[in-house]
């Protein structure tokens, strides 16, 4: 996959976020940014990312993926 496939469907997956994909292959580094991170703990924000993944994370498409996940306040800080 390409990070631009990623992207689109993590878009289309997950509303009201902004998401920053690095990496190539099935090796991907996820970086979202969205208001609804502020009430999710760490593991419910990965497991929201996850989620929206799991079809490709299943067929084998995507391996190893790194998420990150911030508010916009939180990402302004960082």
């Amino acid at each position: 996959m390409q990070p631009t496939e990623v992207k689109a469907r993590l878009e289309e997956r997950i509303d009201e976020c902004e998401f920053v994909i690095q990496g190539e292959g099935c090796n991907f580094q996820v970086t979202a940014i969205g208001e609804r991170f502020a009430h999710l703990n760490r593991v419910k924000s990965q497991q929201l990312i996850y989620g929206a993944l799991s079809e490709e994370i299943a067929s084998g498409a995507l391996h190893a993926i790194t998420i990150r996940t911030y508010t916009p306040e939180q990402w302004a800080n960082a």
